[in-house]
């Protein structure tokens, strides 16, 4: 029964995915004019061809990857350990959740020039905008994941003589993990749009420079093929997360 769910479920996927593609060719045959602003997928992919074969898309691409995982990397541990540190405590979680959450319906981007004010037009401004922004998600899935550990489970722990260390391991880790995960998930697809909205805003190389350079000299298509590359591995990266995910939930 499940198979057949997941085998209607992904072609339901595929069918959008392909009426989606159709309606693109079709419409760039149908009106001429369109391909000023839709050029043809067959011109976005010769452009794409061009970009791999001159290597300006692993440039672009190593540039912005660096800069993700330097931010990804800052946020997971700064938010995990905010996010534990404000679990242990009650007063500690009224006092800092809605504090935490009210921050984080801020949209950061207005404050984006601020971060290009003190860490310059250069990747470390994306670094520090992609790690503020995936900051929020993470501590505040991991504040309500270890406060909504049962204590029952803690009581035990302490009464078989559980150092911190061995209840931290054995009952907060388990109990907290799948919607510690979430918010790892939902962080790390935060921190790539900000380093790539970064980007494309002010940045002297990377992804959405190369994105943004294109629609300032009005090159569609290869604007379009820096759009499919990042459309495409945006997809490819929240399948990977959620088949991680689903795998750590059923263990």
């Amino acid at each position: 029964m499940i198979a057949r769910e997941n085998f209607v479920i992904r072609s339901i996927q595929i069918g959008l995915f392909v009426a989606l593609f159709g309606a693109w060719y079709l419409g760039t045959r149908a009106d001429d004019t369109l391909r000023l602003f839709l050029p043809a997928p067959e011109a976005v992919g010769r452009e794409m061809r061009v970009l791999i074969e001159t290597g300006r898309l692993w440039s672009a691409l190593y540039v912005t990857v660096v800069s993700i995982a330097q931010a990804y990397v800052i946020a997971v541990m700064a938010g995990i350990a905010v996010g534990f540190l404000v679990a242990r405590s009650r007063t500690l979680v009224q006092l800092f959740e809605p504090v935490l959450s009210g921050m984080f319906a801020v949209p950061l981007t207005m404050f984006f020039p601020l971060f290009v004010l003190f860490f310059g037009i250069g990747t470390e401004s994306k670094v520090a905008y992609g790690a503020v922004y995936a900051f929020f998600p993470i501590a505040l899935n991991t504040i309500a994941a270890f406060s909504n550990v049962d204590e029952n489970y803690l009581r035990a722990s302490r009464a078989m003589g559980a150092s911190q260390w061995q209840q931290f391991r054995y009952v907060y880790l388990p109990a907290a993990m799948p919607v510690t995960l979430t918010g790892l998930r939902i962080g790390f697809f935060i921190c790539i749009a900000s380093v790539l909205g970064g980007e494309t805003l002010a940045a002297t190389a990377g992804v959405g420079r190369s994105t943004a350079l294109a629609a300032e000299l009005m090159e569609t298509a290869r604007l379009y093929a820096w759009i499919a590359f990042v459309v495409c591995m945006s997809v490819m990266l929240n399948l990977l997360a959620l088949a991680v995910e689903t795998r750590s939930e059923r263990e």
